[in-house]
């Protein structure tokens, strides 16, 4: 082994032995050391995926989401299938309010963990992080369907109110003959949006936010095996009736 492997492999012994401080600091809730452990291990050893992804889950316990980013990012790009780092990118954009950037790597996230370890603790904690994700996406393009609307309704009106004054201003003498058609096109105006709203508004939820059994929205979903989500009590209750016991 020449000087370069030897120095490598001392090196890559350095940053595991760091790598365990920062978990013990971890485990104690002292994510600053943890921090300060983690990064001098990606120091050492800077394309290890699990040194980035382990300092990600200490920013992530601190709130500071700019830095949780940044590293799972980093980690994405050492290992695109690591599923804690397209986890927590996933959190750190939902953060930001980027639902469709958030949605689209927690549903990464539940793809890959899905394939690792379909019952593992964290596909679960994805999932639920995923369903309130797409529940917030879904109620963000409603309000802003009911927003866009009402803003061409009162430029409508807007337009209408302007050229009525234009008319006005031509025939004067008028106005009382005037003021028919024009409150008829009001009135029409006011019934055409109202239809559109109302076929417009949403009268369900997704089904991908619902419960196959009690047909609400998920409070507190659990993904079987087969990889079906239903709601934790309910299906909790189902086996209990069948005498199976477990633990989902």
């Amino acid at each position: 082994m020449g000087p370069g492997a030897a120095f490598t492999a001392a090196a890559a012994r350095q940053a595991e032995v760091l790598r365990t401080d920062g978990n013990t600091f971890f485990g104690k809730h002292r994510y600053g050391a943890a921090i300060d452990a983690y990064t001098e291990a990606i120091a050492l050893c800077p394309n290890v995926p699990v040194y980035w992804t382990n300092r990600a889950l200490c920013h992530r316990r601190r709130n500071d989401w700019t830095k949780v980013e940044e590293d799972s990012r980093k980690a994405i790009e050492l290992d695109y299938n690591s599923v804690k780092a397209h986890y927590m990118l996933g959190l750190a954009l939902l953060q930001k309010n980027e639902l469709a950037g958030g949605v689209k790597e927690l549903q990464r996230a539940l793809d890959l963990g899905r394939g690792a370890n379909p019952v593992g603790y964290m596909v679960e904690e994805i999932w639920q992080e995923l369903a309130k994700a797409k529940y917030m996406q879904w109620e963000q393009s409603s309000t802003k369907r009911s927003w866009e609307l009402q803003s061409l309704k009162e430029a409508c009106e807007n337009a209408l109110e302007e050229k009525h004054f234009l008319d006005s201003c031509q025939t004067e003498g008028f106005l009382d003959e005037m003021n028919v058609p024009h409150l008829k096109q009001f009135e029409d105006l006011g019934q055409v949006f109202k239809r559109a709203a109302e076929d417009d508004t949403p009268t369900e939820v997704p089904d991908y936010l619902c419960c196959r059994i009690t047909l609400d929205i998920f409070r507190d979903p659990v993904i079987t095996p087969s990889g079906v989500s239903y709601e934790r009590a309910v299906i909790l209750n189902h086996l209990q009736k069948l005498n199976l016991g477990g633990k989902v």
